[in-house]
């Protein structure tokens, strides 16, 4: 659909997962809690209005019902932080859950569908979202029961869980998606695209050791400590280096340090890259060390993690992106692990009234 939509997002973090959204879209209003966040997403799209606040005050919610309304807003964006109930539904501390909506910040999505006349909703979360129970009318069901229940007779409501890598981005990244469109709409889903492995996607950028800087934006390698980097030195791709026999992770004192199979882990290069997390600048952390390149003396290189442009790469981020001065590395991983793909977003959103 090339008509222009105007949009709200809420729960949008920095905003990444809206990086790449089509032009005739127009999100009009943003809302994010935390203000470093609310302040990136500013950067990002300043035309957008942010209300940085807490969504559970009626005053924050009122703003973005007037904006939605004013606006002629059809499209609704929620990506909630997955606050909710343990899969098991009713437990031993549900008390606890149920005294706080913060709790079950998806409630806070309904009042606002509830209050505007969207055409389209998408909600997006990690897959144990759907599995989750939430309260609704006495009793715990799933979301899309709650949906169906709730809005069935004016939406349809289809969910599905959508991996990255099927769609054209080289990352192994599965979402929940949930998508609601009026019945007079029309709203497809993606069609699945050949996997790009790592080796297609950032195999033609220069190696680096730990600390080096190729001059390429973006394309300087973290530092790491240097125990770290003699074990993954003799680390082989898609090998974890807590297996190894002699050069293993070891603390300072020289003990071993214990983890599971996949932390201190290379990835492999013929396969897309594990799913990035808030935590992929550590290198003992869950696949997060380049494949590397096997040396003439056995060991490997590149004993790291990703570059910043590498982890665009494989994340569909723009290699041109900028930042707020100041912001620090951590700052960019963490947000980016946060958020969907922007690539998969665009891909759903694009199919709006088709």
């Amino acid at each position: 659909m090339n008509s222009k939509i105007n949009a709200i997002s809420l729960f949008s973090s920095a905003g990444i997962g809206e990086l790449r959204l089509p032009n005739n879209i127009h999100v009009v209003a943003a809302n994010e809690l935390l203000s470093p966040r609310a302040n990136c997403y500013h950067y990002f799209y300043p035309s957008t209005k942010m209300y940085c606040g807490d969504i559970t005050l009626s005053a924050i919610k009122n703003q973005i019902i007037t904006e939605a309304n004013e606006n002629k807003c059809r499209l609704l964006i929620a990506t909630p932080p997955c606050q909710g109930l343990s899969t098991l539904g009713k437990n031993k501390v549900q008390t606890q859950y149920e005294v706080d909506r913060r709790n079950f910040l998806i409630l806070e999505v309904l009042d606002i569908i509830d209050a505007c006349d969207f055409d389209y909703i998408l909600i997006e979360n990690v897959p144990k979202f759907i599995e989750m129970y939430f309260p609704y009318n006495n009793q715990y069901l799933h979301l899309e029961d709650i949906l169906n229940e709730k809005y069935g007779n004016q939406y349809n409501v289809d969910v599905r869980v959508l991996n990255a890598k099927d769609y054209g981005i080289p990352q192994s990244r599965p979402r929940a998606i949930i998508k609601m469109w009026k019945h007079k709409c029309l709203w497809s889903w993606p069609k699945e695209e050949p996997e790009i492995t790592l080796r297609d996607a950032i195999g033609h950028l220069p190696s680096l050791e730990p600390g080096q800087d190729s001059g390429i934006p973006w394309h300087y390698a973290k530092p790491h400590n240097e125990r770290a980097v003699l074990a993954m030195r003799h680390t082989e791709p898609g090998k974890s280096a807590i297996a190894n026999e002699i050069y293993y992770p070891k603390k300072e004192d020289g003990t071993r340090i214990k983890g599971f199979h996949n932390t201190f882990k290379r990835m492999v290069w013929d396969q897309p890259c594990p799913a990035r997390t808030t935590y992929c600048g550590s290198i003992s952390s869950h696949n997060n060390v380049h494949p590397g390149y096997i040396l003439p003396d056995g060991t490997y290189s590149d004993p790291r993690v990703l570059t910043l442009l590498e982890t665009f790469i494989v994340s569909s981020i723009p290699e041109t992106i900028s930042f707020p001065k100041g912001t620090t590395d951590t700052f960019i991983r963490t947000i980016i692990g946060e958020a969907i793909p922007p690539r998969l977003m665009e891909k759903i959103v694009s199919l709006i009234g088709r």
